[in-house]
């Protein structure tokens, strides 16, 4: 049976709600999570999904405009640079490419107050990619009936 007017308008099908807003929280440091994060982010804006990241924790060194080598886990450490390479042969944009492209698209990128303050970072400090520094309340607020993911 096809879905009716009511659900195609939201953009649903057999009741299934499909999320209208998107909250990425980024807390790790290790370069595998950045990935999804671009990916994710990307792939929300571009399906016209209201996307905002709130990056806090060892995630913020990966956003100051001083340039800090993103770890692998150990576990994984070994295949990085086949993954490099999976992703240049496959023409994959990085991370950061990716990011930017959803907030062409109008996602919003959050440095979290607090741990920006314990880490001695300031708005300056932070690329082009983070839109302002606020706590965790004002992001909750604006992540209110989204969908979150933690990374």
């Amino acid at each position: 049976m096809g879905a009716t007017a009511a659900e195609s308008e939201r953009g649903t099908n057999s009741g299934q709600e499909t999320a209208s807003k998107l909250a990425i929280i980024m807390y790790s440091g290790t370069a595998d999570k950045f990935i999804p994060l671009g990916v994710l982010a990307q792939a929300a804006a571009a399906m016209s999904v209201e996307v905002s990241v709130f990056v806090t924790g060892f995630a913020l060194m990966g956003f100051t405009k001083q340039r800090h080598e993103l770890p692998f886990p150990p576990e994984f450490a070994a295949l990085a640079p086949a993954m490099a390479q999976g992703m240049q042969a496959n023409h994959v944009a990085g991370w950061d490419a990716m990011l930017r492209e959803a907030k062409e698209l109008g996602a919003k990128v959050y440095a979290c107050s607090m741990m920006s303050s314990v880490m001695g970072l300031k708005k300056q400090d932070f690329n082009e990619l983070i839109d302002d520094v606020v706590g965790a309340a004002a992001f909750l607020k604006d992540a209110e009936g989204g969908q979150t993911l933690f990374i």
